[in-house]
């Protein structure tokens, strides 16, 4: 070989070695952050005595926990039964209530939603605290995956808020945000329009 293919020869075998350490070094911090992440959501477990908040709130403490994975009726909410109006979002808090009186109650997480509360999975002797939620129709999925299968019996069953009509709790939330919101911007004009003008 001559002296000028040797050199290239060796500096493509350079930048060859380069290349691998980056691509090791960039593997092994995609390793660290994954190990970081599962480790914040594996944190230490939270036990009761707990106080139900609402269908999928639960509080331990001064510490608010969110089910993760489901969503109830909130509690001025109510669905429809036999063409009569019900307070779902009572029945929900019940339904919560007698799922964790069932056992012992054990909670584990380590992320937390944009109320600040820590979203949890819980579990009463080894049956999750959603699933049992979402299996009695007093809660629904918020995932494609996890407890679809429970869902999907609560509603061919026609259990708790699928007995009848009634209004999804996300959209619920968000209709009822934006009625307070009109009411506020009408109430405001009101004001204006019976102003007295001298």
């Amino acid at each position: 070989m001559t002296r000028g293919r040797i050199g290239a020869y060796r500096r493509h075998r350079t930048i060859g070695r380069f290349k691998d350490v980056v691509l090791t070094l960039c593997f092994l911090f995609l390793l660290a952050l994954i190990a970081a992440r599962l480790q914040g959501g594996a944190s230490d477990p939270v036990t009761g005595p707990f106080r139900v908040v609402d269908g999928d709130t639960l509080a331990a403490g001064s510490e608010r926990l969110r089910l993760a994975g489901i969503d109830a009726p909130e509690l001025d909410q109510t669905c429809e039964r036999d063409g009569q109006a019900w307070d779902c979002g009572q029945d929900a808090k019940a339904a919560l209530q007698r799922v964790v009186a069932g056992g012992e109650v054990e909670c584990r997480g380590g992320e937390r939603d944009r109320y600040g509360r820590l979203v949890v999975n819980c579990f009463v002797d080894g049956r999750t605290v959603g699933g049992a939620m979402v299996r009695s129709g007093m809660a629904v999925t918020t995932s494609l995956i996890t407890y679809r299968r429970e869902q999907v019996d609560a509603e061919n069953d026609r259990k708790g808020i699928w007995a009848g009509p009634f209004i999804m709790p996300a959209d619920w939330r968000r209709e009822r945000k934006l009625e307070q919101e009109g009411r506020g911007f009408l109430s405001g004009m009101k004001d204006i329009l019976s102003l007295q003008w001298l």
